[in-house]
């Protein structure tokens, strides 16, 4: 009985805490949505005001027809599903390579994907801008959609090649003596057995692009084809900002993300759990 009783209150304090731990990180999240709901001079009072009153819906009204606001929410989604679809598929199909293929120089090969993440962005971005600009894809979508289609991102293969060599290789060679090839391997027994993985890489990439800045900062040149992210920055002027706006259109931004990661959540702690199994 003691050692129930020990186990029970240790239970006890732990969910406490971990639902203290979850109240505290949703603090910011609470200020987004009530700061929504008020006007300027509510959001600056002090002492703080934490219940809107009065509520002010039309925040959200004004907010989303005040700026092209569904224009820039069809560009973030055109890029991210080009994005999340170029991910999934090339960043699987070198990780299949690299996880089920022999072949010469496969581990150096690897070893220069993998020392690809320790570059910083900042390096690489005043090249890429010229590379592109040379190209004439400056004001483009290409520079945002095409990069991700050559392999998908060295994270990505990294997480992937772990989950796929977690697959047994008799489902290989069984494939094999029946006539298949590696193509029909990868597309037909390795993808569908690795829902979890790819469900990572996906929700990864979304929420990479969907709250992308600096991409869209550097290549577009035309407000038609800003994104949400560079949206929100419309909200401040010279000399002054509509928070009360801005946090409306900031919290409709964030709702689809939050929509796909509770989608994803039981497959995202499901893949990244077992994309550690075997190194």
């Amino acid at each position: 009985m003691r050692a129930k009783t020990r186990r029970f209150i240790s239970m006890i304090f732990w969910y406490t805490l971990l639902i203290l731990g979850a109240l505290v990180c949703m603090i910011p999240l609470y200020w987004l949505i009530r700061s929504s709901l008020m006007d300027m001079a509510q959001i600056f009072q002090l002492p703080p005001i934490w219940i809107p009153s009065p509520v002010h819906w039309s925040n959200y009204r004004e907010a989303l027809t005040i700026l092209p606001f569904w224009r820039y929410f069809l560009n973030t989604s055109f890029i991210t599903a080009v994005n999340v679809t170029g991910a999934l598929l090339t960043s699987s199909f070198v990780a299949f390579g690299f996880a089920r293929i022999r072949f010469k120089f496969k581990g150096i090969l690897f070893a220069c994907v993998i020392s690809s993440m320790m570059l910083p962005y900042a390096v690489t971005m005043i090249p890429t801008f010229i590379g592109w600009r040379i190209l004439g894809a400056y004001g483009t979508f290409f520079p945002l959609t095409i990069p991700v289609w050559f392999g998908g991102g060295a994270f990505n293969i990294f997480l992937l090649r772990q989950f796929f060599k977690s697959i047994p290789k008799d489902l290989d060679e069984a494939t094999i003596v029946d006539g298949g090839s590696y193509f029909r391997i990868w597309w037909q027994i390795v993808i569908p057995l690795s829902t979890p993985a790819m469900i990572v890489v996906g929700l990864f990439t979304f929420l990479n692009n969907w709250n992308d800045f600096l991409g869209p900062l550097i290549y577009m040149d035309s407000e038609k084809k800003y994104t949400l992210a560079l949206g929100l920055q419309l909200f401040k002027g010279m000399y002054n900002a509509h928070w009360h706006l801005m946090m409306a259109a900031a919290a409709v931004v964030l709702f689809p993300a939050i929509v796909v990661f509770l989608i994803g959540q039981k497959y995202f702690i499901e893949g990244i759990t077992m994309s550690g199994l075997k190194a």
